[in-house]
């Protein structure tokens, strides 16, 4: 938003003021453009940088038509009111920081309204001031009015607003029903934990025969044992065989004596027969 010298601007905080001049200044090695801006309210001067405008705020003083409008917004009976002093004090020092002459409005209703029923804090009572002090100046310097009639049609748009406000029937307290009682939650037993069994061991590897694992140089010696035990067996196959052949010679002596016998039966016989035979024989001579 650009400006010309005699344009009368609001500069948020402070009020009304003029453009008495721009010029370019170098600051820092920047040159930058400057309103001297004059405030009505106490004649000091202000300078805001061009590039800067928008961002504090700064703005055009309001028309006729908007006065009006501004009164009819004053008397409506639309108060805004905290309860809570910290929120309140703060959505009211966010409004005026805008520099829009209609949050100074609700800025400067709500304060009023309260300060009829209690009394209000220091910082309260300067920013109700400040509100008032700078919707006047701006509607005085817009209408070319003196500043206390000003403030007298604003404090009866005021007054009106607040009868309107006591006029209007009062809401009934909403109501709320409770909400249904909540189960309380069932307890789920944790899941236990079950140690996994110790799998079986495992067999012990059964040791190859030394046979097997011995090396390729003591191979030889594997295969030569074989050898010597077949010398072995042949060296004990003789005394198998002198065994074998003692049932033979104990055979031999028992058929020797048995024919033994049965020659000495023989001969006994042969005996006892010529034993007989020679007596009868000498019988028979006589």
């Amino acid at each position: 938003m650009s400006f010309q010298i005699g344009d009368k601007v609001i500069y948020p905080n402070h009020g009304l003021g003029v453009v008495e001049k721009v010029e370019e200044k170098t600051i820092l090695g920047t040159t930058t453009g400057f309103f001297h801006l004059r405030i009505i309210s106490n004649e000091t001067t202000v300078l805001v940088p061009v590039a800067n405008v928008d961002n504090v705020g700064l703005r055009r003083a309001i028309t006729d038509e908007e006065v009006e409008r501004l009164f009819g917004l004053l008397g409506d009976g639309n108060i805004d009111n905290h309860q809570n002093w910290k929120g309140r004090f703060k959505d009211n020092s966010d409004k005026m920081r805008t520099g829009s002459i209609y949050d100074m409005a609700d800025v400067l209703k709500s304060l009023t309204f309260l300060a009829k029923s209690k009394s209000l804090s220091f910082r309260e009572k300067r920013m109700l001031d400040r509100a008032k002090s700078l919707i006047v100046s701006e509607i005085s310097e817009v209408m070319r009015l003196t500043v206390a009639s000003i403030e007298d049609r604003v404090n009866e748009a005021l007054e009106r607003c607040f009868a309107t406000k006591a006029a209007a029937p009062k809401q009934p307290p909403v109501k709320v029903a409770p909400a249904p009682p909540v189960a309380a939650p069932v307890a789920v037993p944790a899941p236990v934990a079950v140690a996994p069994k110790p799998l079986a061991a495992a067999p012990k590897p059964v040791a190859a025969p030394k046979a097997v694992a011995v090396s390729a140089k003591s191979a030889p010696k594997a295969v030569a044992k074989p050898t010597t035990l077949a010398k072995k067996v042949v060296a004990k196959a003789p005394a198998a065989k002198a065994v074998a052949s003692k049932p033979k010679a104990v055979a031999s002596k028992t058929v020797g004596k048995t024919v033994a016998r049965k020659a000495v039966g023989k001969t006994a016989s042969k005996s006892a027969s010529r034993a007989v035979a020679k007596p009868a024989r000498q019988a028979r001579a006589s």
